[in-house]
């Protein structure tokens, strides 16, 4: 029964997630996404969107860096990001899946895949190798799209990859 809650909970916070991306300015560069930190207590720490403070922020790395501004642990903690986190990133040196690896989350919980638009994707195996939970809700994969239908490719982004 706390597995079933559990799942709940991580398909509302990453709902919550995709919403957010609704807030980005499109860009013809980048996606739009929208990512939370939630504390393993379930208590969200810190939230953020695709160039939210700046125009080549992510949302992940926007997210951890608020928590980080805070003094907030994140030991233990989830980040949900409406897409998964980059492993390789064209406008910075550090791609937002190092950036959670470093910042000690325990668990991602994403909704699509990176298309490979603008890198090659390798964000779920670079968690995977440094022993990141990644979980995978393919059933908000579709308005995680949506929010990204201005790219060209995103309708045929592939699913998770391993």
């Amino acid at each position: 029964m706390a597995e079933q809650a559990g799942a709940g909970l991580d398909e509302r916070w990453l709902a919550e997630a995709v919403e957010l991306a609704r807030r980005c300015v499109p860009s013809w560069s980048a996606f739009s996404v929208g990512a939370i930190v939630v504390g393993p207590d379930g208590v969200e720490l810190a939230r953020s969107y695709s160039r939210e403070a700046a125009p080549l922020d992510h949302a992940e790395e926007g997210a951890l860096r608020k928590a980080a501004e805070a003094g907030l642990a994140l030991d233990g903690a989830t980040v949900y990001s409406s897409i998964e986190p980059c492993g390789r990133r064209a406008s910075r040196a550090a791609p937002c899946a190092r950036l959670i690896v470093e910042a000690g989350v325990a668990r991602v919980v994403y909704a699509l895949g990176e298309p490979s638009i603008f890198v090659e994707r390798s964000g779920d195996g670079l968690l995977r190798a440094a022993g990141v939970e990644v979980v995978v809700i393919d059933r908000l994969a579709a308005a995680a799209r949506e929010v990204n239908a201005h790219l060209p490719g995103v309708e045929a982004a592939p699913g998770p990859g391993r």
